[in-house]
Order: C-alpha cells, then structure tokens, then sequence
C-alpha cells in the first residue's frame, strides 16, 4: 500500500485519509462492537444473581442509551469542525473513540508546538500531523494501559471495603458520580452568566423531573431526564446568547 507522504506537505488530508488509517478506523469500531456485546451479554448473565429482573435490564439499557445522546451530540459538533485538521479516520478514532475533545486537541496542539508549528496553521505539514497523532494515540494508551495496572488493584481495596462496612460500597459509587458531574459542571460556571444560567435551569429540569417522576409513579420520566435538561440548557443557553443576556464568553 503506497502512502502519498511529503514531510514538507502542507497537504495533510492525503495523509490523513489513506486507507491505511480507514483500515485501523473500522478496526477500532470492530472492538468497540464486539465488546459492547460481551458486556451485554455477561450483564445478562449476572442480573439473576444480584436481584435484577429483565425490566430492570431493559431499563438500564435504555436509561444508558438516552443519556448517551446528549454528550455525544456535543462531541459529534465538535469532531465535524475538526475533520479538516485531523481527516475523518483519526478523528473517529480519537475524537469518537475517547470522547474528549479538550484531551485530544490539546495533546495534537502541544505536540505541534514542539515543532514550532500550529495547528491548521501554514506550518501544519504531514510530518507535524503524524507527530501530533502519535501524541493522541499515545495519550489514549497510557489511559488505558492504566487502567489495566489499577483496576486490579482496586479491586482489592473494594473487597476489603465491602468487607468492613458494606453499606459504604453502596454510597461510593453514587458520591463518586456526583463528585464527577459537579466538578465538570462548576468548572464551566466561571467562563460566563451563560453558563451559570444554562447550569442552573439544566439542575432545575433534572429537579423537577425526579419530582413529576415520583408523585406520578412515571420512571419514564427520570430516566429521560437528562435529555430534557440537555435540551432546556442548550435551549437557555442559546436564548441567552441571541439576547445578549450577558457578555460574550
């Protein structure tokens, strides 16, 4: 397979569009399928033996699927404007793969200061490319290559846990995801009112959703609440913006 390379080229997308890297593109979606099945299948497995019924999968299914939508919507806006820097196959693999953007673009744009060059910039050239998408793949492996190394190890000190005070196991998880979603979400209230006033109104939406779902007997409801206060933030968010509620960001 010939791979039409120039160092020098300023002409990055026929680097990064050789049907090599499409070839590792649907190799990464292949694994990415494949064990999304394996872990159904062993979910599946597993339900009976710790109380879950075939609704309670069905739900968690469809609870996952929905909140899915919305960090993948901001992701996809994203990727499609960084398709003429990166080529479509690092981008899926990158971007669609990890998820973050700001991960992803910093790692490429640091490696391609390194060589005194920028981004889509004139000094952007095939061989700044490679070196900023070696970075990312890198960055991603050590992610994973991490979790390999630690997962072993906390698993030990969950079972020791569990065995101390098992009640604390089941509070963990739940703080731990709390902790998560706040400390994303206080990071971005600094940036402009905007934010602040699309952060407000989306825990409003998630407040008054886990209400309805109670007095109404509705799970619908909550599992889809996340999407509704994805569309109310977005929706506040750009009323603000067309208003000029607040300065720009």
């Amino acid at each position: 397979m010939t791979l039409a390379t120039n160092a020098d080229s300023t002409n990055v997308l026929a680097l990064a569009n050789t049907p090599l890297l499409w070839v590792l593109a649907f190799g990464v979606f292949a694994v990415i399928i494949v064990q999304t099945l394996i872990y159904v299948r062993a979910a599946r497995k597993v339900a009976p033996e710790v109380g879950m019924s075939s609704a309670d999968l069905r739900t968690s299914f469809r609870t996952g699927a929905i909140t899915s939508i919305g960090p993948s919507l901001a992701v996809a806006l994203v990727a499609v404007a960084l398709l003429a820097i990166f080529g479509t196959p690092a981008t899926l693999m990158r971007i669609g793969l990890i998820g973050s953007v700001s991960f992803e673009t910093g790692a490429a744009a640091i490696a391609a200061g390194t060589m005194g060059a920028e981004l889509g910039g004139p000094t952007y050239t095939q061989e700044v490319f490679a070196v900023a998408f070696t970075a990312m793949s890198l960055g991603g492996a050590m992610w994973i290559l991490s979790t390999l190394i630690l997962t072993p190890i906390l698993k030990r000190g969950d079972s020791k846990m569990r065995q101390v005070s098992p009640l604390v196991m089941t509070i963990i998880p739940g703080a731990a995801l709390l902790g998560a979603f706040f400390s994303l979400g206080f990071a971005e209230l600094p940036k402009s009112g905007t934010h602040v006033i699309a952060f407000i109104t989306s825990a409003l939406v998630v407040g008054i959703c886990l209400f309805l779902s109670a007095r109404l007997h509705r799970r619908w409801i909550r599992e889809w609440s996340l999407g509704f206060a994805i569309i109310a933030g977005l929706a506040m968010a750009y009323t603000s913006t067309q208003l000029q509620w607040f300065p720009a960001a």
